[in-house]
């Protein structure tokens, strides 16, 4: 194939059209940035140093300079809210809402921002407000991210489940464990309303959401529980070791109350020793033992602790130990180990979130710290004192 030497001719052609399109460009850029202040600069500086305070001072000055200049307004609205200053955050963007000449694109930029200021102000009323008007924009993802927090924070779950329908459609990301656990939370509403119909209705939407919702098993054998329909109760309960056995740790208890209540106290001490076995459950074991203890004396206790402490030497396992020991003798100075034992027990156990590491007595299904929903292990963990 013969090369065609007429394209060495337009090289040079390509060359001069690409140079004079970088001064074109080159131009327009310098003559831009020279209309700036030069506090402007100084601003963006101060940002790149991470120095917010002053970066704000700068880009004040710089809007004395040149008040219609857009970016800086947004960007020094971006600063009140960071450091915290949301009467000037709120002040500057209804100020730009204001602008009769402003272009529709800007007016939902504004928007958006003032909303995001309500909300970090805690005026959740007002940021909801304009969060609503948002959802059918471009900013559609945000606003409702941002209802969402605010109906959980107001414990508005029946809002809450219709916006998580919502984001999960517009996103495309599951919100199954949330919209179950929004579920459960009204149905928490309606058991202290009295009204356990419309809670259990709530509670099969839950599990609709999410089949591994297990706090809607745990609710629904509370329920027929307090209804006397023991069989029921544990029926629901036992799902549980379907779907997350961990959580027996939660009903293993209640539970044992039940299969008493139906007179089948061995059938439950056969069932929870099998589960602990199988699982490892600390909770559990304590439940089990309590009942041994009750229902078969003091040496069926003995040796089950004493096969438990065997094989896992625990000062849980120890105490139970001590416990089924000392059972029916006169108190003593192993009463007195005992109590010991028990009391650091109680002051060191605590439940932690799996994602930020908050730390609390009683369990959590939503996090009081980073508001992510079960995130707490049922079992709890000693806390070591820090020297």
């Amino acid at each position: 194939m013969d090369f065609d030497y007429t394209w060495l001719l337009a090289l040079p052609l390509f060359f001069i059209l690409g140079w004079v399109a970088a001064r074109v460009d080159v131009s327009r850029l310098l003559n831009e940035t020279s209309t700036l202040p030069a506090s402007y600069f100084r601003g963006l500086n101060f940002l790149i140093s991470e120095q917010p305070d002053k970066a704000i001072e700068a880009f004040t000055e710089a809007l004395k300079v040149d008040s219609d200049t857009l970016e800086l307004h947004f960007a020094l609205g971006s600063l009140f809210r960071r450091t915290g200053e949301m009467d000037r955050a709120i002040r500057l963007h209804q100020g730009l809402l204001d602008r009769e000449t402003l272009d529709e694109t800007t007016r939902l930029m504004a928007l958006a921002e003032l909303s995001q200021d309500f909300l970090k102000a805690g005026l959740l009323d007002r940021a909801e407000e304009l969060f609503a008007k948002l959802t059918e924009t471009r900013y559609a993802q945000t606003a409702l991210r941002a209802l969402l927090e605010i109906y959980v924070h107001e414990k508005e779950w029946l809002q809450a489940i219709g916006i998580a329908h919502k984001l999960e459609a517009l996103s495309g990301n599951p919100l199954g464990l949330e919209i179950a656990q929004f579920h459960c939370e009204l149905a928490h509403q309606q058991i202290l309303l009295g009204d356990p119909e419309q809670a259990s209705k709530n509670l099969h939407a839950a599990l609709e959401a999410n089949r591994n919702c297990v706090r809607a098993n745990m609710m629904l054998g509370d329920i027929a529980a307090n209804h006397q329909q023991h069989q029921q109760a544990l029926m629901f309960w036992r799902a549980v070791e379907l779907q997350l056995p961990e959580y027996i740790e939660l009903i293993s208890a209640r539970m044992m109350v039940s299969w008493r209540a139906l007179g089948k106290a061995n059938e439950g001490l056969e069932w929870l020793q099998n589960a602990v076995h199988k699982y490892v459950l600390e909770e559990t074991a304590q439940v089990l033992f309590e009942a041994t203890l009750d229902l078969r004396g003091p040496e069926a206790a003995y040796r089950m602790a004493h096969d438990e402490a065997d094989i896992s030497p625990t000062l849980a396992s120890l105490d139970r130990l001590l416990q089924a020991k000392v059972s029916g003798m006169p108190d003593g100075d192993l009463r007195l180990v005992i109590d010991a034992i028990k009391q650091h027990l109680e002051r060191t156990a605590y439940h932690r979130c799996t994602t930020c590491g908050f730390t609390a007595r009683l369990f959590h299904w939503h996090c009081p710290s980073c508001a992510e929903w079960e995130t707490f292990p049922p079992s709890k963990y000693e806390k070591v004192a820090m020297a």
